[in-house]
Order: C-alpha cells, then sequence, then structure tokens
C-alpha cells in the first residue's frame, strides 16, 4: 500500500484572517478558494498542502492534532509569527520548541532544526 499525507485541514471561524495568517506564516499561496475553503499550497510544491475550513462551532479543548514547524531561527521566527496575531501558549527552550495559537487558538509548535 502507498499511502502519502497530501494535506492537513485547519479548521476557523474566519476564513479571510485564517487564509492571510496561514500565507505569511508558511509563504504557501492560494491554490483555490470558495465561501467555505481555502487551499494553500507550497509554491515550490514541495511541502504538504494546507486547508482552512470555515465550521460554525468556536474551538474547544486541546488540538486532537497540531502541526510541527520547523525553522532555523527560533527566537526570530517566534517573534516573527507573533506579530502575525499568534500568541505563545508554552515555551521548551531547552529542548527547542515553542507552542503557539493561531487566532482561533488552534495550537502548533515552532521547532528549530
Amino acid at each position: 500500500m502507498s499511502i502519502s499525507i497530501g494535506n492537513v485541514c485547519v479548521d476557523t471561524n474566519d476564513l479571510s484572517g485564517s487564509t492571510a495568517f496561514w500565507r505569511a506564516v508558511t509563504g504557501y499561496q492560494v491554490a483555490s478558494s470558495d465561501e467555505g475553503t481555502t487551499y494553500l499550497e507550497d509554491p515550490g510544491k514541495g511541502g504538504v498542502g494546507l486547508s482552512l475550513q470555515l465550521v460554525p462551532e468556536p474551538r474547544a479543548g486541546k488540538n486532537r492534532l497540531h502541526l510541527d514547524l520547523f525553522i532555523g531561527d527560533l527566537a526570530g521566527e517566534v517573534g516573527r509569527i507573533r506579530d502575525l496575531g499568534a500568541t505563545e501558549v508554552q515555551r521548551f527552550d531547552d529542548d527547542g520548541w515553542v507552542v503557539l495559537a493561531d487566532p482561533d487558538g488552534n495550537q502548533f509548535c515552532v521547532v528549530a532544526s
């Protein structure tokens, strides 16, 4: 069997705001969009796609799945992403990663690579 993950979907209550946030964070481009979903893709076509899906209910509880974003400059990228609207949830300086939340409250990790 051959399986590959082609896309990860993130629920949002603000599709346009979430699209702007995740485009700025990842550098991904809009591949397609309609009133309920935006599909973002790596411009180099090498990364997994990211889709944003408009949902009516707010996020409740802890994420059951999250993104790990691998970067070279942990402090610089965490600062940049916070400036884009993310909030810091928890920091693990000794291990080289920080948990952030997007404007919808979805948590993700920024990891020094």
